[in-house]
């Protein structure tokens, strides 16, 4: 068997690694903050189970924090959920002054 080897030109850096900002100190980290798969809001079923069987069950709404997801709330439905996941409110009046 052969080495292992990057696939492309060898005077080009690696593309493995994310590039990583020298003037900020916290770089390294802001990966590990960001939510999984990027969802930074998600709904699950009250009691459990799985999501898609009862619509019409409540759903605990859940926020990532940066470190973990905290329950926000509750929606009477999968519709108010995915609504609230999406950010609409359909019941919510604009206030403007």
């Amino acid at each position: 068997m052969g080495k292992h080897r990057r696939p492309g030109p060898p005077n080009q850096r690696s593309r493995a690694t994310a590039h990583i900002d020298p003037n900020d100190p916290l770089a390294a980290y802001v990966k590990r903050r960001r939510a999984p798969l990027d969802q930074y809001r998600r709904h699950r079923p009250l009691h459990g189970g799985g999501g898609h069987l009862h619509p019409s069950e409540a759903r605990v709404l859940e926020e990532w924090t940066g470190f973990a997801y905290e329950p926000v709330g509750t929606a009477p439905d999968l519709a108010a959920a995915q609504a609230w996941v999406r950010d609409l409110d359909p019941g919510a009046v604009d206030c403007e002054e």
